[in-house]
């Protein structure tokens, strides 16, 4: 089911109680009555559209097409989402699970395995932690300048920036399945059963977060960020040729001219078809279709494909028989 902001946002709970995580996370307090998902944000000072993005990428385990959703995140509402994640993680979730692993394993024992046990927990802990760590002292340092219109020198690019952190999500995910095979194979015999499978299950919820998480951030966020870089370092030289060229040829104040690309990739999404699809019938990457039809929304100031639509068939880009409906 995709969620849309006219949606009662209790039927978002009722439908996966998982996005308990995103409401809270996006500093949306329960209590919200039958408020739809738009009031209950705007109340809470919530960007509407990101928090859609991100239920409706959630509830698709990822699968959703991420070209139709980035468009419409905004990058510091998502980002500022994914550090109250990490505070989550890092200052709740990750201490909560060891206070009720000590009480499971029962640490006043002699048997070292209790100890082994509660030493390779601290250490998976300590692993998450420093993976966010980084993230915030880094990447979203990183995502911030550029949000503030900056190109920053200490970086070529996002992907150049993650590729230098060392803890990266796979590691993380094979710690996770190594901490559990160690509980469920050698959990000391005069552990409490109940308490320690209980603690297993939120070992295994924290997990599905947190791999859904770190999904977020390698699809949607990415892609969000590299749109973002493409446009400030576009803004960037097209300010140096305005400052160089001087004024002889700025005669026109008027709306500036589509170019013949441009007016390809609007036929092409009056057709219906997505950004994937474009860059690969202009043999172009994804990323460049991305840039054109920001050039084209700061052109025609239309950002809708049904507004390019209208825009199209005015202009005489296409028949009506070549819309897509």
């Amino acid at each position: 089911m995709r969620f849309t902001e006219d949606a009662h946002m209790s039927d978002l709970i009722h439908d996966d109680y998982r996005l308990l995580q995103v409401i809270s996370r996006f500093g949306v307090n329960l209590g919200f009555g039958d408020q739809t998902v738009a009031a209950a944000c705007k109340g809470s000072g919530v960007d509407v559209p990101t928090f859609l993005a991100v239920v409706n990428f959630v509830l698709s385990g990822g699968r959703t097409n991420v070209d139709e959703l980035v468009d419409q995140v905004s990058v510091s509402a998502l980002m500022k989402y994914l550090q109250h994640s990490h505070s989550y993680f890092v200052d709740f979730r990750l201490p909560a699970i060891r206070r009720k692993l000590i009480e499971a394993i029962n640490c006043s024992a002699r048997n070292q395995i209790t100890f082994l046990i509660l030493k390779f927990y601290d250490e998976y802990a300590a692993e998450v932690q420093r993976h966010m760590e980084y993230e915030n002292t880094h990447i979203h340092v990183y995502v911030q300048q550029l949000l503030d219109g900056k190109v920053p020198a200490n970086a070529s690019n996002y992907a150049a920036l993650a590729h230098q952190h060392e803890d990266n999500h796979s590691s993380l995910s094979k710690s996770s399945e190594e901490l559990k095979s160690i509980i469920i194979k050698y959990y000391p015999s005069d552990s409490d059963m109940l308490q320690l499978s209980d603690t297993l299950m939120d070992i295994y919820i924290m997990e599905e977060d947190l791999f859904s998480h770190c999904l977020l951030e390698d699809t949607l966020f990415a892609q969000a960020i590299e749109q973002l870089e493409q446009e400030i370092r576009s803004r960037s030289t097209r300010h140096h040729t305005d400052s160089t060229s001087n004024s002889e040829d700025n005669r026109s104040n008027g709306p500036e001219e589509i170019s013949e690309r441009e007016k390809e990739v609007i036929r092409l999404v009056v057709q219906g078809l997505s950004n994937k699809e474009i860059a690969e019938k202009m043999f172009i990457s994804t990323n460049t279709v991305m840039t054109h039809r920001r050039n084209i929304a700061r052109k025609t100031q239309i950002h809708s494909p049904a507004g390019l639509t209208i825009y199209a068939i005015v202009n005489g880009l296409v028949n009506l028989e070549d819309v897509q409906l």
